[in-house]
């Protein structure tokens, strides 16, 4: 009786959501509420790691590159992009003392919130800060390839940038956010000293409506951890002025309350951290038949949805234990049953979309599932079963804790999912969960991380493994928990592949190199591989100028192209419209 209540209930509530929205009017350019399902923990842009963080900085802040939804690298802040054709990029020096030369110039109309000029001080300031080891950065590779930044004492504006070796991908400057030097250097100076004393005191941290600390087409004017985060158009943007006057985003940290607000009319829109696939094909549906004025949006991405295993803990210092562990799911079945088959299995972290993609079982290892397996190396690793169906070892139980963000309907479905598959092989699976402000700024950055982590990393074409698989790149106390390397990975081969890789500018020869990468990282298992997500949003149905890229870079990184139209709107332009600005890369021996 009580079950057939809250059905009647909930039914109840979709219909009376469902007839609120009805009788409300379109979003207009006057505001525009976004939904996102996570909270974010630092808005420092060099600090960040957290995706949520990412998007609210792609409206808020520019790079001097950016991949566009075409997947084509376009200048964003340069005037161009440098190579060796335009004769901004050079080799300099013979040998292995051999360097890399690039030449860049922001835009001359280029400033900051507060109208100070953005130039190559900023970058080089910014480089100085990255560099310092009392600041916790995510990682610190792309920095340390750099050797010097030399400003033009003429010309401000013109900066160039001498890698200590030739890198094939000098262009990707997508993710070497800036830091206003006028504002933040005496505030660096004064705690540069102490452990992440900077980043506490920064005023991205303290003071986040500073207009000068951003050089995007918004600037935040209000946050509320927890709550919201309000930005306004930045009136100093070098760009397109953007016609939305002001864009809130929500959090809604519980996927199943996000559709209900929307619906309700407390949001006009659900940004890729929302709605998982499952709700987005309900919603879909829903959508058609009621005739709502949304637009779900699909676009097959390089999200790599993942477990990390803590290779510190000696339940996984076996490698069998660890290939158990893959063995034991099957993967197949959990895209079929869970993703309707629209989130493909992964089977290492290269998407099938990625040109350097690989399923050749000459050139990975593949575990097609097999509990009989599982069990035969378990009982190899020395782990027997027991009467009560456990295994043990020394008198010990396996027994390992599961960690993903709390909230999120999908990963706890999944959970469920992948400890019932491990139980079926004799291990228990303890699941605790936390939110992913929590998860991603302490357990995970702080090396609190003692079992299995269920996440995910956003990638794009050609990205380097490196962040997540280099040793250099474990967080500790020592380098004051700088790194993505969460799982503790130590393989030398890999680390030396990963530099070459970098250096390598031959095409055919980087596919050789990154197929090795993949060869180590499933001989090895230090993460379990699950399946590529699809990146999904709603948007009014009334919204143009936006496109959904499915690579990192996210789609508020063209917010200044976005605008909602009204009945007296003429305009024509179709949301999926093309941009014309399609600039490739041009890479020369």
């Amino acid at each position: 009786m009580a079950r057939k209540i809250k059905i009647f209930l909930l039914i109840l509530a979709n219909f009376y959501f469902t007839n609120l929205y009805a009788s409300k009017p379109l979003p207009s350019n006057k505001v525009l509420r976004i939904g996102i399902a996570q909270e974010f923990a630092n808005l420092n842009p060099i600090a960040m790691h957290m995706r949520f963080s990412t998007y609210i900085h792609h409206l808020i802040g520019r790079a001097l590159t950016v991949l566009n939804p075409d997947l084509q690298w376009e200048a964003q802040l340069a005037t161009q992009i440098p190579s060796f054709k335009n004769g901004q990029v050079a080799f300099i020096g013979k040998g292995k003392k051999r360097k890399l030369k690039v030449n860049w110039e922001i835009k001359a109309n280029a400033k900051w919130g507060d109208g100070h000029p953005i130039t190559g001080h900023d970058i080089a300031f910014t480089w100085k800060v990255a560099m310092t080891k009392t600041v916790s950065v995510p990682g610190r590779s792309g920095y340390e390839q750099i050797e010097k930044i030399i400003v033009d004492p003429k010309n401000p504006k013109k900066f160039t940038v001498i890698h200590k070796k030739p890198i094939w991908d000098y262009y990707d400057m997508s993710g070497f956010y800036f830091l206003p030097k006028h504002i933040e250097e005496s505030i660096f100076n004064k705690y540069k000293n102490q452990n992440d004393g900077y980043l506490k005191h920064s005023l991205f941290t303290v003071k986040p409506a500073t207009p000068g600390l951003y050089s995007g087409p918004y600037r935040i004017t209000d946050v509320k951890l927890g709550s919201h985060v309000t930005v306004v158009p930045n009136k100093y943007f070098f760009g397109k002025k953007p016609k939305i006057k002001k864009i809130i985003l929500k959090v809604i940290s519980n996927n199943n309350t996000i559709e209900a607000n929307l619906l309700s009319g407390n949001i006009d829109m659900i940004t890729i951290m929302g709605l998982e696939l499952d709700q987005a094909v309900a919603f879909e549906k829903k959508v058609k038949k009621e005739k709502l004025p949304f637009k779900v949006n699909f676009k097959p991405g390089f999200n790599y949805e993942h477990i990390d295993l803590q290779m510190k803990n000696k339940l996984f210092q076996n490698v069998n234990v660890r290939k158990a562990l893959v063995y034991a799911i099957d993967r197949d079945k959990l895209s079929q049953a869970i993703f309707y088959g629209k989130q493909p299995k992964a089977i290492h972290f290269l998407s099938p979309t990625e040109p350097w993609f690989t399923d050749n079982p000459k050139k990975v290892t593949l575990y097609p599932y097999s509990r009989r397996e599982a069990k035969k190396l378990l009982e190899k690793a020395g782990w027997k079963l027991r009467k009560d169906r456990f295994r043990y070892k020394d008198g010990k139980r396996f027994k390992v804790t599961f960690l993903t963000t709390a909230g999120n309907k999908t990963r706890e479905l999944v959970q469920s999912y992948l400890k019932e598959q491990w139980r079926k092989v004799g291990l228990q699976i303890e699941i605790k969960n936390q939110p992913a402000r929590v998860m991603f700024g302490q357990t995970l950055k702080r090396g609190e991380h003692t079992g299995m982590a269920l996440f995910s990393w956003i990638n794009s074409p050609e990205t380097s493994p490196k962040y997540m698989l280099h040793s250099k790149n474990i967080p500790t106390k020592e380098n004051n928990y700088v790194g993505s390397n969460w799982a503790s990975y130590v393989n030398k081969k890999v680390d030396q592949l990963t530099e070459d890789l970098d250096q390598e500018f031959d095409p055919q020869k980087r596919i050789e190199i990154i197929h090795k990468i993949a060869k180590h990282y499933t001989e090895d298992v230090p993460t379990i591989p699950l399946y590529f997500k699809a990146d999904i949003s709603v948007t009014p149905q009334n919204m143009r100028g936006y496109r959904l890229p499915g690579t990192y870079h996210d789609a508020s990184n063209h917010a200044e192209k976005w605008y909602l139209v009204t009945a007296k709107s003429k305009s024509k332009l179709k949301p999926n419209q093309k941009s014309k600005s399609n600039i490739k890369a041009e890479h020369k021996k």
